[in-house]
């Protein structure tokens, strides 16, 4: 069963910076792309960003294209978020997640990630 540490959230006020970090232990699985999601309450879980490790190569939501920046460690099976002039509509439950295929340009949806962490809370004041 695969476990995440995810760390990095906390509150915020809006036009700050903030860097969530999440590495995955003993997937059961190879991984090959890593990403997060975000979920406020009684809504749908949404993609926000996701990298192909061994590659690099990123994806973002175009809400956060420009001021969200994802890194990974393929080796460590690491990924951070590095959060730049944040808004309060980036208040979320932010979830990391890794999945075993890379499908390119599509790689945004839920089912395309086969593990999920517990989340960590962002909340940005104005």
């Amino acid at each position: 069963q695969a476990q995440f540490v995810e760390s990095g959230g906390g509150l915020v006020q809006a036009g700050d910076s903030l860097r969530l970090s999440c590495t995955i232990q003993s997937p059961p699985s190879a991984i090959y792309v890593m990403g997060w999601f975000r979920q406020a309450p009684g809504k749908d879980r949404e993609f926000v960003a996701a990298i192909n490790l061994p590659a690099g190569i990123q994806l973002y939501a175009d809400s956060v294209k420009g001021r969200f920046t994802i890194s990974g460690d393929s080796a460590r099976r690491t990924v951070n978020l590095q959060m730049n002039n944040v808004k309060p509509e980036d208040t979320d439950l932010y979830i990391c997640a890794a999945g075993r295929y890379w499908r390119g340009y599509y790689t945004k949806q839920l089912s395309d990630f086969h593990y999920w962490g517990q989340g960590t809370q962002v909340t940005v004041s104005s």
